[in-house]
């Protein structure tokens, strides 16, 4: 952690991420600096939580990049749809973002509201 008070940083951050888990039936949660970094994640499987945050970083800012260049404005979010799964990966201010892997079969609509205000209050913590 390296933001502000990383003890009470990392706590809050960690109930923003245990929040998400436990609505929206998420497989993995990780909160990821814009560089990509891991700032801290709940997942299954701990060992890609690394990975997960360079991707999810990388997509984000290549799909920032290309709706910059073509005039289009900010994109809020970018969405991956797999046959067994889906990988979101949403802004949270300047400094983070917030990226979720869900069920094939989750509905979208829901989780979105969802974490737009979990990526408010990470924006929130890390501001």
């Amino acid at each position: 952690m390296y933001y502000k008070n990383s003890k009470e940083t990392e706590e809050l951050i960690g109930r923003v991420l245990a929040d998400v888990w436990r609505a929206y039936g998420v497989e993995a949660c990780a909160a990821v600096s814009r560089d990509g970094l891991l700032i801290h994640a709940i997942m299954q499987q701990e060992q890609y939580g690394k990975s997960l945050a360079a991707m999810s970083a990388a997509m984000l800012g290549a799909a920032e990049t290309t709706i910059a260049q073509i005039g289009r404005g900010v994109p809020h979010r970018v969405i991956v749809e797999c046959e067994h799964g889906k990988l979101i990966a949403i802004g949270a201010g300047p400094k983070a973002l917030l990226a979720v892997i869900v069920n094939s079969d989750v509905k979208l609509g829901l989780i979105l509201l969802g974490l737009e205000e979990s990526a408010k209050k990470l924006k929130g913590i890390l501001n």
